[in-house]
């Protein structure tokens, strides 16, 4: 897609906005979108989604006492001040605070804590099911853990669906 305002380069940048309940859309490249004065980010910063989880997982839940007093032996920070500041101390603490990381990861990511990969668009079908299998039963196994019986459900019937349908 090229840029909508020099119509030059390829628009890298994508501004939807709503007012009224009307969506517009910009395309622009990233000359034309720093002229328009979009701040554009090329990476997020590791500290900025550890923040994004936090928040999340600060509205919904309470870390217990004994998990608060979590504390690395490295740089001495305690899990305390890891939620109140959203930030670690060095990089010693994925290590101290690997259980309760975990457990806001998967939280905010639909119960996956390991990255799988993705299969290309023109892969094999056989590959792309077997992917999504794997996704599934992923998905499955979380919804047993947390004892969502429903959920567990629907993902199991829609696994023995795949593995009947022909490639």
């Amino acid at each position: 897609m090229q840029c909508e305002k020099c119509n030059k380069y390829r628009a890298t940048v994508h501004l939807t906005e709503i007012t009224d309940g009307k969506r517009s859309e910009l395309h622009l490249c990233e000359a034309c979108a720093q002229k328009e004065g979009v701040v554009v980010k090329t990476q997020p910063q590791l500290g900025e989604l550890l923040n994004a989880l936090l928040s999340a997982q600060k509205d919904t839940t309470q870390a217990p006492a004994a998990v608060d007093k979590l504390t690395c032996p490295q740089c001495g920070i305690t899990f305390k001040q890891f939620r109140d500041d959203c930030l670690l101390g060095c990089p010693n603490d994925y290590q101290a605070f690997a259980e309760p990381l975990k457990i806001i990861i998967e939280k905010n990511q639909a119960g996956g804590s390991t990255h799988c990969g993705k299969v290309p668009s023109r892969g094999h079908a056989r590959a792309r099911k077997q992917a999504e299998l794997m996704t599934l039963r992923t998905r499955l196994d979380a919804a047993v853990k947390n004892e969502d019986y429903e959920a567990a459900a629907q993902l199991r019937d829609r696994i023995k669906k795949i593995e009947q349908d022909k490639d």
